[in-house]
């Protein structure tokens, strides 16, 4: 994110580069950069002769160096955006002869998501040794987004509780991009330097703060049977919003991570933490649960936990309801 804010600091400074690389598995900031570059370059008069779209999959690198070659009317610089620039990944290379001698006057932006270039090929190499720029956007960990909401909140003069990051975390994971929507829909109708909370959430997006897969899993390493009872009965009756498969592969996340923290030698809530890629808020819920389920329940667990998830995808269930499942899924954890 540092490196995100310097980028985008120089362009609003002006210190603009010919060439601007953005490759990686993270779309979020590919987007964001591209389009700051976009709206801020080139005044809104400027933009109509000066600034070009082009698509990966209905171009080439003949074409996108040809636009790049074009010399700007009426304004110092042109700007060429080449969005979903993946496509081209069996010509890309062919770009390298234009970034060794770039258009001193054209921005060229290649926006290649997705995807990494090998940093060894001629391409990465030529646009490093000029004042290009090259950056990749790597996904980030599930237990890092809790954080990442909370410092773009920050930015923007909000706050945002604990059990509310998780709740956005747990139902729309590591994209990034519909985060952001959503905490976007959430400054609209929360004043400045508010705090977000669950029922914030619950009321703007519609996440149930009492009955959704972060309170099941809560509920069921507490052992808290009646709780998680009353959350699969909730979910049999709503099975567009909790796919089975979704809950699966969280509680089988969770288990193992619990494997994980039962062959730790130090229970320290840093350690646990950091071993498991976990933000340090949940590592009481850990500890609760090696409490209750000890290491050999914990490996059948998570067998059965593959035999759900087979059944949930149909195989010898065809018969079986999402109400059935759940039932039997509950029951064979605890």
């Amino acid at each position: 994110m540092e490196e995100v804010k310097a980028l985008i600091g120089d362009i609003r400074n002006g210190k603009l580069a010919p060439v601007y690389f953005l490759m990686g598995d993270e779309p979020y900031y590919i987007d964001r950069i591209s389009e700051f570059i976009g709206e801020n370059v080139l005044t809104e008069e400027e933009r109509g002769f000066n600034q070009t779209v082009l698509y990966g999959k209905d171009t080439g690198v003949d074409e996108i160096v040809g636009h790049a070659k074009r010399y700007p009317m009426m304004a110092e610089y042109q700007v060429v955006i080449v969005r979903e620039a993946q496509h081209l990944s069996r010509t890309i290379e062919q770009l390298a002869e234009y970034a060794a001698n770039p258009q001193p006057s054209t921005i060229l932006v290649i926006c290649y998501k997705y995807k990494t270039l090998d940093r060894r090929k001629k391409l990465i190499k030529t646009l490093r040794k000029g004042e290009s720029v090259v950056f990749e956007s790597k996904k980030l960990y599930e237990n890092q987004v809790a954080d990442w909401i909370r410092r773009v909140l920050l930015g923007s003069d909000y706050r945002i509780s604990h059990k509310a990051s998780a709740l956005l975390v747990e139902y729309m994971g590591t994209d990034l991009s519909r985060i952001s929507n959503e905490l976007d829909k959430l400054k609209l109708v929360l004043p400045k330097g508010a705090e977000i909370t669950p029922e914030t959430v619950e009321e703007h997006i519609g996440i149930s703060k009492d009955f959704n897969n972060f309170e099941l899993k809560k509920a069921i390493a507490g052992r808290d049977i009646p709780k998680a009872t009353r959350i699969i009965a909730y979910f049999s009756q709503n099975p567009k919003e909790n796919p089975f498969v979704l809950t699966v592969a969280l509680l089988h996340t969770f288990f193992s991570q619990l494997l994980q923290y039962h062959g730790l030698s130090d229970h320290s809530p840093k350690n646990v933490a950091s071993a498991l890629r976990i933000n340090p808020y949940f590592v009481g819920e850990y500890k609760t649960a090696a409490r209750n389920y000890p290491m050999k329940s914990v490996s059948r667990i998570i067998g059965a936990l593959r035999e759900m998830d087979l059944k949930g995808k149909g195989v010898g269930s065809a018969s079986m309801s999402h109400r059935d499942l759940l039932q039997e899924l509950l029951y064979k954890i605890v």
